[in-house]
């Protein structure tokens, strides 16, 4: 008998509801009933405890003499694309890497989110008619979410 998604997904509600800070980002069963849960927190990362506790809490709330399972509880991930607007919200001051269905990429700051859409702030250097550097402009744009294909996190080592 395959595990319902939605029965997974009360489950998480339900321990969620303890911890404010932590957030469902997605939940995947196969046919096998091998399950996957991405769990996200508003500041830092997620903790092994955290996953630990998620697991433990799911376990007990199934019974594998009905139903054989698997479980894997983990984080999205540092370059995974969005899912959720809480994502969007955790990122804000950080800078992203949108993908437009219209086609191009765009790398910028995260300025405001809202249930709509996202402001984004992106640097664009021009050469300017009688200088002799290009100056770098800032230009403030939004999106709104039907117009995104994707956006992730920007990963900047050392800067």
């Amino acid at each position: 008998m395959m595990i319902q998604k939605e029965k997974i997904e009360e489950i998480l509600a339900e321990f969620l509801a303890q911890r404010s800070d932590l957030f469902l980002v997605d939940v995947k069963v196969s046919k096998e009933n091998d399950i996957e849960i991405v769990i996200e927190i508003d500041k830092g990362f997620l903790s092994l405890d955290d996953c630990a506790d998620i697991s433990r809490f799911v376990e007990s709330k199934l019974n594998r003499d009905e139903e054989d399972f698997s479980l894997t509880v983990g984080s999205a991930g540092l370059t995974a694309p969005f899912k959720v607007l809480r994502q969007y919200r955790k990122a804000l001051g950080s800078e992203i890497e949108l993908t437009l269905k219209s086609g191009g990429r765009i790398n910028g700051m995260l300025t405001a989110v809202s249930e709509e859409g996202i402001t984004f702030l992106t640097k664009v250097s021009e050469k300017v008619e009688g200088e002799k550097k290009k100056v770098i402009r800032k230009i403030t744009e939004e999106y709104t979410f039907d117009k995104i294909k994707s956006a992730k996190p920007v990963i900047n080592f050392g800067k």
